[in-house]
């Protein structure tokens, strides 16, 4: 700054270009640290961290089928012991309660693995299991898990036919009407259930093991029954329940229709093909781990062996989840190598980097994985829409995510404008535009995938069968389509033609919002923690239309007031995963949620405004070096979300590429460059 500007500026203002210099630099390191983690054909991958059942079932596994676990070993033990929570137990993520079936998984996990149970972290997770209910308090899968290796009797399991397969899509209950997640994880568990096996444990095989009795409170009396008994759900007067509990008690007494052979082994012979049909060519299912893992347990039952391809292309893919450092061996959920390189591309966008050739090296990969295949779980319902979204994976060909679509238009409209009218745009685009929902917003995999009273399955203690509209989903499509428009040509072009649909969409996207809006302004937050990142997306959404919608500045005054309400003394933004159990709960400030907030912020406010100031000041003071090429912001929190109250997951790059974003459009801002 020079002499004379700083004799004649006011404190005030020689704050904020105090703090508009250091964002400069921040933002400089931080664009050097993005282009020193790329990979050498141009995309980005961080690790997807989860809790310890991913490994765990790995584990459970590779034991089950006499894979080997000893050139591992150490590795998953050091993993495992590295996620124990002080009190024993462990959690669904980083400072998270301790969890009794997660701990239960890793105990035994721990246990197969060769490890003492006098050890003292054995002592603790024990007296932390029994303390929270024993064994019998676990979830439905870990049931599942356990019953597998006669550690739990099969009949305390929920009943789950396999004739489910036969089931057609226009039926009220059929395959197709749960999540695809969900669909995909029980299709193989139909297999494993009508098999019921039992594989042996270090200490041999039974259907009634003691291996684990000292998890129970009372192991002379293992048939624990699973939720709600009868006369609970009928003095709740919870019809829906009652009728699934009385289903599955009558399934019980009919032995699950094992007494049916003939059309048992048709509905056995169409579910592996149901399977089979959707493993890819590198041999993915879903893209996700719960399906892959119970795949390969489904195709053992059915009399594969594991030398046949199948199995061997499952295995493989199981492995190239895997991630090994210092802290040891772990299975990651998922990989989102799409959805990292297209949100680092808008980072770098959005900072003005200068570097174009990483930004279009990156759009070619991006474009390369963008999916024309004809086959997908979507077309069941949407079967003259054209193809045209994209996945997070490496490959998957199957389920395409329509907020990874969203950003990966973003990301190509942010790099080059003229990209609106490219087929990769398009296509995109009329995909999403073909996925929304009745009741105008969009969901994560599905179309109108809304029937909640499935969630009263007996099965189903994690409510997550359904894949409904959500405001961080359809805020991120309102900021794609509102882009969009916004850089549209005035003539010509494919992009025009869309034009009257994107803006149909739209004005039923900002109703969703306006429908789903809590009463202190903000917006749940389906995929990430948690309402800052609804508010968040939601914000950047409207923004494109407060001049064009009179009502949409209604919605968003409140919405900003309650984003500067939940900001923490030392300027940054916290939320605890907590907040799905007791919305507004704070936490210790993190550099993801700080951005998300800045973003929504920064779509109205002014670059001076305390409340952004104090923001990037957070920004700026919490970055550190890192790798020796550049900087970035440690995180070790979990702001990434699977699935409310029960599965939560940790992206990497998260702490990275929305600060470059937040940083970036504070300075443009600043700059008045946008």
């Amino acid at each position: 700054m020079a002499p004379e500007t700083a004799a004649t500026s006011s404190p005030e203002q020689q704050g904020m270009e105090s703090t508009i210099f250091e964002a400069e630099d921040a933002l400089k390191r931080a664009i050097d640290y993005s282009l020193g983690s790329v990979h050498s054909d141009g995309h980005w991958s961080g690790e997807l961290k989860s809790n310890a059942t991913i490994t765990a079932e790995y584990v459970f596994l590779r034991h089950a089928f006499g894979l080997d676990l000893v050139s591992d070993r150490d590795a998953y033990y050091r993993y495992l012991l590295s996620e124990q929570n002080l009190d024993g137990s462990w959690g669904l993520a980083p400072e998270y309660p301790g969890d009794v079936s997660t701990t239960t998984e890793a105990y035994l996990a721990l246990k197969i693995l060769g490890t003492s149970p006098d050890l003292p972290a054995m002592k603790r997770a024990r007296d932390f299991v029994v303390h929270n209910g024993g064994v019998a308090a676990v979830r439905i899968f870990t049931r599942i898990f356990l019953a597998t290796f006669g550690l739990f009797p099969w009949g305390a399991v929920p009943q789950l036919p396999v004739e489910l397969i036969l089931l057609p899509a226009a039926s009220p209950i059929n395959i197709f009407k749960l999540a695809s997640w969900a669909r995909g994880t029980i299709a193989p568990l139909l297999i494993i259930c009508h098999h019921r096996p039992v594989y042996a444990l270090p200490n041999g095989i039974s259907s009634h093991n003691d291996f684990l009795d000292e998890l129970w409170c009372d192991p002379t009396n293992k048939n624990v029954s699973y939720g709600l008994s009868l006369w609970e759900l009928l003095s709740q007067a919870d019809a829906t329940g009652l009728a699934f509990t009385l289903l599955d008690k009558l399934l019980y007494q009919l032995n699950c229709l094992r007494s049916l052979p003939l059309i048992r082994t048709y509905a056995r012979r169409e579910c592996l093909k149901w399977i089979l049909q959707r493993q890819e060519k590198t041999g993915d299912w879903a893209g996700i781990f719960p399906p892959m893992h119970g795949s390969i347990y489904a195709f053992m039952l059915e009399g594969f062996k594991l030398d046949d391809r199948p199995v061997q292309l499952g295995l493989r893919a199981l492995e190239n989840f895997t991630w090994e450092d210092t802290r040891g061996k772990r299975v990651q959920p998922c990989v989102s190598p799409v959805w990292d390189t297209a949100l680092m591309t808008i980072g770098l966008c959005d900072a003005l980097s200068a570097d174009q050739q990483a930004i279009t090296r990156a759009i070619s990969w991006i474009r390369d994985h963008q999916l024309f295949q004809t086959h997908g779980d979507w077309r069941v319902y949407r079967p003259q829409l054209a193809p045209g979204g994209f996945s997070f994976e490496y490959m998957n060909t199957w389920y395409p995510d329509v907020d990874n679509t969203a950003v990966a238009i973003l990301a190509q409209v942010k790099s080059d404008p003229a990209d609106i009218v490219s087929d990769s745009v398009i296509k995109a685009a009329t995909w999403i535009l073909g996925m929304q929902n009745r009741d105008g917003g969009w969901a994560a995999f599905d179309v109108d995938n809304d029937k909640l009273f499935l969630n009263k399955i007996p099965f189903s203690d994690m409510d997550s069968l359904c894949d409904t509209s959500c405001p961080d989903i359809t805020g991120r499509i309102l900021e794609a389509f509102g882009l969009m428009m916004k850089l549209a040509p005035e003539k010509g072009g494919g992009a025009m033609k869309l034009l009257v649909e994107l803006r149909q969409a739209c004005a039923l996207g900002i109703t969703y919002l306006f429908s789903t809006q809590r009463p202190n302004g903000s917006w749940f937050g389906r995929w990430g923690c948690n309402y800052i990142y609804g508010t968040s997306h939601a914000l950047c959404g409207l923004a494109y239309f407060i001049n064009e919608v009179p009502r949409v500045s209604a919605i968003v005054q409140p919405s900003l007031q309650w984003l500067k309400s939940m900001q923490n003394a030392d300027g940054g933004w916290g939320e605890s995963l907590l907040s799905y159990q007791q919305p507004g709960r704070k936490q210790n400030s993190t550099a993801s949620q700080t951005a998300w907030a800045l973003m929504g912020l920064l779509a109205y406010t002014p670059h001076t405004d305390d409340s952004v100031r104090r923001g990037i000041q957070y920004l700026v003071s919490s970055q550190v070096p890192e790798k020796d090429i550049g900087s970035s912001w440690p995180e070790t929190m979990y702001t990434g979300t699977g699935f409310p109250n029960h599965f939560y997951l940790g992206y990497d790059y998260y702490r990275h590429y929305f600060p470059l974003m937040a940083l970036g459009r504070y300075l443009q801002v600043a700059r008045g460059q946008n």
